[in-house]
């Protein structure tokens, strides 16, 4: 039997504490959003709020998806962050895959100049963008935010992947010419398949980014047939009254989804994130 040192405990018992106490640090805001909806409105503006609902009430559920029609906005922004994470790594695995495999002169500096473009403070681009939009007749349509987007998420694509191909050993370009493969096939016969970790990695981060982004969809949008969640739950509040209770119920709908993604494909997230900074 193997006895663990006093000092291995303590090391052992700090790292769990440690781990604890960022658990409650990270969860903590969730956990009361999601408390809070399910608290009648006179509760939660009483002197001493509780986390525990008494009385428990499905109020703020029925108001949001039955009278503010909260599903409407869900579909909205379904529709924008599912074609701009389509076209994010549509586009940027393209890039990042010439950039790394392909014998492209001065390969730096067009990673320089990618990664510059998402260095703009985004309220600097609302005026030309919305000039650009109008010009073009693009308000009030899903094109205007899907290319917004794909214009914000694809340099931070285009880079992960980038880093990814860089650890793919380059004997597998080799065996793929000799079997006959060409550019194209390579990638997407060979280098796509093995790279699923990355791709499901920058898949949630571009879609995460479309579905919280809230100034450009506040800008390009006018009504509730094209306005995504953030602008949704936005204009739940009037001037008098601000209804707690419907926008944690309406944030706890729209962020359940964000947090089932990241626990179901946890494995894929970790891998495509450390795997990028081990050179093979």
């Amino acid at each position: 039997m193997t006895l663990t040192s006093p000092s291995a405990l303590l090391r052992r018992a700090g790292l769990y504490l440690a781990a604890l106490m960022i658990l409650l640090w990270s969860a903590s805001p969730f956990v009361w959003q999601f408390a809070t909806s399910f608290q009648l409105d006179k509760a939660l503006t009483s002197g001493t709020p509780t986390l525990i609902p008494d009385p428990f009430t499905w109020e703020h559920y029925y108001n949001v998806f039955f009278e503010k029609q909260l599903h409407r906005y869900v579909l909205n922004s379904l529709i924008v962050s599912l074609s701009t994470t389509a076209l994010c790594l549509a586009f940027g695995s393209l890039a990042a895959f010439s950039l790394s495999r392909l014998n492209i002169r001065g390969r730096y500096g067009l990673l320089l100049v990618i990664l510059s473009v998402s260095m703009f403070p985004q309220i600097t681009l609302v005026g030309p963008l919305y000039i650009l939009a109008s010009t073009l007749q693009l308000l009030d349509t899903y094109a205007a935010l899907v290319l917004v987007y794909l214009a914000l998420v694809l340099p931070l694509v285009t880079w992960v992947m980038y880093g990814y191909f860089e650890t793919l050993p380059r004997e597998i370009d080799e065996a793929a010419r000799m079997d006959g493969l060409g550019a194209l096939g390579t990638y997407w016969f060979i280098i796509l398949p093995m790279s699923l970790p990355c791709l499901v990695t920058t898949g949630l981060l571009a879609f995460i980014t479309a579905w919280n982004e809230f100034l450009f969809a506040l800008a390009f949008t006018s009504n509730i047939d094209h306005q995504t969640i953030p602008v949704g739950i936005a204009n739940f509040t009037n001037l008098y009254f601000v209804p707690w209770g419907d926008i944690a119920a309406a944030s706890a709908v729209v962020t359940a989804p964000l947090i089932l993604l990241v626990l179901i494909f946890q494995r894929h997230i970790i891998e495509g994130l450390t795997q990028g900074g081990i050179k093979e």
